[in-house]
């Protein structure tokens, strides 16, 4: 099969696809990969390193759609690039078309098999593509939710671990999963009072074994989120409904309610936002105030620290790549149920139930497609 590594041209994405080492296992079993001048300059990976692994360094990124049998990237495609997009091809990123109607209309009409890495499942009902970025994001927001808490960043001017004689910051994380089990780590490290929220038992039981009295965990309630919003210094939305938009769970209203200058740190950007008042924005212009209220919404954030992101994706994503390159991707899909899950649209049509919900189009179980 031929792969094709195009750069990445969402705003400060310094991502790539593929590293040269994941190239290299490619090219071993004999397939050409195809990998744009410059793609991987921004993690301090040369032309000739992917050279020496064993691709072919091509000038535009017109090249690698107009040739690539199968298009591996980070992001998801940019209307530019879904133009380029054709029937034949497999585009396997990141999509959270959940939220996205253009981009979902641009993928099934080009007909490209579209699979994403956020709804490949595991054994035991994990996301193991997104789990690597949900852990870097959570680990990253307290760092954002930090900085932009300093009066200069239009913040409260509160240092998140307060000092001697002064209390630390209150810092509230919406959602107990991988996203926000980070959180909550760095928060804790940082000397912040943390707090919690999430629908369920067994996720607020494993939180207070891991953490014990350094985290406070509450089950969510909408009574509950109003009043720890109204308390709270910094906020972290770190909900995931997998495939879907998330929830809203902090309303316009609740704004009123907060302390002027408190911060709002959205990782759940990607599909839709969980704040009510959330819209993406770039690592060229990550914030904006509402009501007083300091909104972090990139929605890339893990491209903040491409290298590690690159990486840690790399390392789950790569046993995929090889199994689509090795077989196909209609008997690699076939063979894992797991991989099966990724698939969001094929053949002009939807195949993940949440995607076709959320944009009141027909589903096509992948099932049926593939038979």
């Amino acid at each position: 099969m031929k792969i094709g590594v195009p750069r990445e041209i969402k705003d400060h994405e310094y991502r790539v696809g593929l590293v040269p080492s994941s190239v290299a296992e490619l090219t071993r079993r004999g397939h050409a990969v195809l990998v744009e001048h410059g793609a991987g300059a921004g993690i301090g990976f040369a032309d000739a390193d992917y050279a020496a692994a064993g691709a072919e360094i091509v000038e535009r990124a017109s090249r690698v759609w107009a040739e690539a049998e199968m298009v591996v990237k980070v992001k998801e495609p940019l209307a530019d690039e879904r133009r380029q997009l054709k029937s034949h091809q497999v585009l396997f990123t990141y999509l959270h078309l959940a939220p996205d109607a253009p981009q979902t209309r641009d993928l099934v009409e080009s007909g490209a098999a579209c699979i994403a890495y956020e709804t490949v499942t595991s054994p035991s009902g994990g996301l193991p593509l997104l789990t690597p970025m949900s852990e870097v994001a959570g680990r990253l927001a307290p760092q954002v939710g930090a900085h932009c808490l300093e009066k200069a960043q239009g913040g409260r001017g509160v240092l998140l671990g307060g000092v001697p004689g002064v209390p630390p910051a209150d810092v509230l994380v919406l959602g107990g999963g991988v996203a926000g089990t980070h959180a909550a780590t760095i928060a804790i490290g940082m000397g912040a009072e943390v707090t919690v929220v999430d629908r369920s038992a067994e996720v607020l039981r494993r939180l207070s074994a891991q953490f014990g009295d350094r985290v406070r965990t509450v089950f969510s309630t909408r009574d509950a989120i109003e009043q720890l919003v109204a308390r709270a210094d910094l906020v972290i939305g770190a909900v995931l409904v997998p495939g879907a938009a998330a929830p809203k769970l902090v309303t316009r209203s609740m704004l009123a309610t907060m302390k002027p200058g408190a911060v709002m740190v959205d990782i759940a950007i990607d599909q839709g936002g969980c704040f009510e008042t959330s819209r993406p924005t770039t690592h060229s212009a990550p914030t904006f105030v509402v009501d007083g209220i300091v909104h972090y919404c990139v929605a890339n954030m893990p491209g903040a620290v491409a290298r590690t992101s690159t990486f840690a994706l790399n390392n789950v994503t790569l046993p995929f790549v090889l199994a689509l390159a090795d077989k196909g991707w209609r008997r690699a899909l076939a063979d894992d149920p797991h991989l099966r899950s990724g698939l969001n649209v094929a053949a002009g049509q939807v195949t993940c139930a949440p995607v076709a919900e959320a944009h009141g189009l027909a589903y096509r179980p992948a099932e049926t497609l593939l038979a």
